[in-house]
């Protein structure tokens, strides 16, 4: 006959075996849909470990509070409990848990108010967080596990492997569903503890748990934000799949995008044709990024030809596509084929934005073909696409230029009614058509009227305005408004410098002048 002992002995050995040949026999699951039954390999000492039990009088008051508010579970839980509120303790709490743990809702209440009176411990709080992702309310678990991390004064490293640990241990008794570890996965991401999210990868990997495709898409995408991190990004992109993580479209969109902005365009498009060959169709958004990059570096062809290439697979290209052509053609001079790469759009359904006028509205100015941008600033409006402070600039900037300030005026002031504020670039470009039209006057008004808003004056409205006063043989004036400027911080450039030269000899100062170049060269 054997002892309780050799029992003990033997049931643990057995259990050892068990987890060794379950270790070696459930393989990892390439299928996030057969990733949740893959089950969690937990180390041998977590089955040999059970919740402590509650003693005799304990255990007659735990089942007092269970019965209550099971049999009275339509009244106020504060008013049911009063009567145990003195004698109820934190361990309390896990041990009616225990009891109630199939209602769910009465859980969710009975957890509610013992908080309202101790804040509960960390197993409380992990086996509730399984409860809640056994009972699919992912929400609630996402909540619970983010309320503890937000406590400014933990020590992250010590409370990263108790909350492992406790995480861990309850997973056996409360829940069993694996997704609550993908949800402590995304919560370490989304509070930028990046470095203790790679540890939780790795130690849900050596249990047998995978951590889903979407989880390891905000961990690329958290590391992103800087080069550093893009290159830990492009690392773990590289990484995972030799254990198992199948990326899907949103994953290489994010590698795309962090190539582009660190300028590696042509290794994002070579990484785009890699997409398919791999199973993983490109979106819209993987063209687009790229088109972007290229047309960055002024590529204008491949540009074109990423597009054409999009058509064909039946992908349409969005606005933000086409606003990057646009730009291009604008940067490029090529303001004739604007209106033609518009029209593309628009017979294909895809209704340009307001950026993608504002674009071109504003190539159309620089490049002094204002009755075009004009036509383009009415097309929007009749599409209901409201312009913008930075659309309304574009054009008062096109007509200044061209020399009609009133039209450009009158603009400014229908900007105004509709509630949209000029800022210093829309003031100076009004200051600047006054003051060439020899209106020094109203161009001081509108100097005066940016001071009111709050608007710093910069170099060229001084530059303008020292210019319109020179023009008018008010010298003086303006050399007081260049020291007025310098007093601000501003530095002089050599268009102010050129205007105070040029009324000086107007006005007969050669001496002063001259004096004035020594200054410049200095």
């Amino acid at each position: 006959m054997s002892s309780p002992f050799h029992d003990i002995v033997f049931n643990s050995s057995l259990i050892i075996l068990i987890w060794i040949l379950l270790s070696i026999v459930c393989p990892f699951s390439e299928d996030a849909s057969v990733r949740k039954i893959v089950p969690l390999i937990l180390p041998p000492e977590i089955f040999l470990t059970s919740p402590r039990k509650p003693i005799l009088q304990d255990s007659e008051l735990v089942h007092r509070i269970s019965i209550a508010i099971k049999q009275r579970r339509s009244e106020p839980l504060h008013r049911v409990l009063k009567p145990y509120e003195s004698k109820f303790r934190a361990d309390h709490l896990v041990w009616v848990l225990m009891s109630i743990r199939n209602d769910y809702r009465l859980v969710l209440n009975f957890f509610e108010w013992a908080c309202l009176r101790r804040d509960p411990s960390l197993e409380a709080r992990c086996i509730l967080a399984q409860i809640a992702t056994a009972s699919k309310d992912l929400k609630m678990a996402r909540k619970l596990i983010q309320d503890f991390w937000v406590n400014p004064n933990l020590d992250v490293g010590v409370s990263f492997g108790h909350f492992v640990e406790q995480l861990i241990y309850t997973y056996k008794d409360w829940g069993s569903d694996p997704r609550v570890f993908d949800i402590f996965f995304q919560v370490l991401v989304e509070a930028g503890m990046l470095n203790e999210a790679r540890k939780l990868f790795d130690k849900m990997l050596n249990y047998g748990l995978l951590i889903s495709v979407e989880s390891c898409n905000l961990f690329i995408s958290h590391l992103s934000k800087d080069l550093d991190g893009i290159k830990v990004a492009l690392q773990v992109f590289s990484e995972f799949p030799e254990v198992g993580v199948c990326w899907n479209t949103a994953s290489y969109n994010i590698i795309i995008l962090s190539l582009r902005q660190i300028g590696r365009v042509v290794e994002a498009h070579q990484l785009l044709l890699q997409m398919e060959l791999r199973g993983c169709m490109p979106d819209v958004v993987s063209y687009s990024t790229i088109t972007s990059g290229y047309c960055q570096v002024g590529e204008l062809q491949k540009v074109l030809k990423l597009v054409e290439e999009m058509q064909v697979k039946g992908l349409k290209p969005n606005p933000f596509t086409y606003n990057g052509i646009i730009l291009l053609l604008c940067k490029t001079g090529k303001v004739a084929e604007e209106e033609r790469v518009l029209s593309e759009p628009i017979s294909e359904g895809i209704a340009p934005d307001s950026v993608v006028y504002t674009t071109l509205i504003d190539g159309f100015c620089k490049f002094g073909d204002v009755s075009a941008a004009y036509r383009l600033f009415d097309e929007m409006q009749k599409r209901k696409i409201s312009p913008d402070f930075i659309t309304y600039t574009a054009v008062i900037c096109g007509l200044c230029r061209s020399g009609k300030v009133m039209e450009a005026d009158k603009l400014f002031h229908d900007m105004v009614c509709k509630q949209l504020e000029p800022d210093e670039v829309t003031y100076t470009a009004l200051i600047d058509g006054y003051c060439k039209e020899g209106k020094v006057k109203e161009a001081f008004s509108l100097h005066n009227k940016m001071l009111e808003m709050g608007l710093t004056p910069n170099v060229v409205t001084y530059t303008a305005l020292t210019d319109g006063l020179c023009k008018c043989g008010e010298v003086d004036t303006a050399n007081e408004l260049l020291h007025e400027m310098c007093r601000n911080g501003l530095e002089l450039n050599i268009y102010t410098y050129n205007s105070l030269v040029n009324g000086l000899c107007k006005a007969g100062n050669i001496d002063q002048a001259v004096k004035l170049m020594k200054d410049m060269q200095v």
